[in-house]
């Protein structure tokens, strides 16, 4: 994908702009239950900008969270359950994830091992992807309170 990716701070993990409007547009995709969403309620939902949000979910399509459907009734819905979808999995849909393996300095003796800040840098980001993996966009959806998912109300 060749937007321009741009880091945001997500309590102790980055995630960049992409991932999380992807985020958004699965959970605005799914508070529809089911009924295809157009991209421009999605764009005036997630606040994603319509060029922008195309790409993402081209993206999303291309794998196989969202399926597609052109013409009239068209739109976009889930192609996984909310129930079995996991934010890891749209986040990877989007990106990769940045675990550190090696030294990322090159120094000789850190070997196979790392120092104690990429350590521990890398055991946090290995906690968020634990984090991802264990929510479901279901239960970002059924967060009771006055706020629905995205502060929005259903269009």
């Amino acid at each position: 994908m060749d937007v321009k990716v741009q880091i945001v701070r997500l309590g102790h993990s980055m995630i960049s702009t992409t991932a999380e409007y992807a985020l958004r547009a699965v959970v605005a995709i799914g508070q529809h239950g089911g009924n295809a969403v157009v991209t421009p309620t999605i764009a005036e939902i997630t606040k994603v900008p319509p060029g922008y949000l195309a790409k993402v979910l081209q993206a999303l399509r291309k794998a196989g969270l969202v399926i597609s459907k052109r013409g009239l009734g068209g739109g976009f819905t889930l192609a996984i359950p909310a129930e079995e979808m996991t934010v890891l999995a749209v986040v990877l849909a989007m990106e990769p994830t940045r675990r550190i393996l090696r030294c990322p300095l090159g120094i000789d003796t850190h070997g196979s091992g790392l120092c104690p800040l990429h350590k521990r840098l890398d055991d946090e980001t290995k906690s968020v992807e634990q984090s991802f993996a264990s929510t479901t966009i279901a239960e970002l959806l059924s967060v009771s309170g006055q706020c629905t998912p995205l502060c929005q109300s259903k269009v």
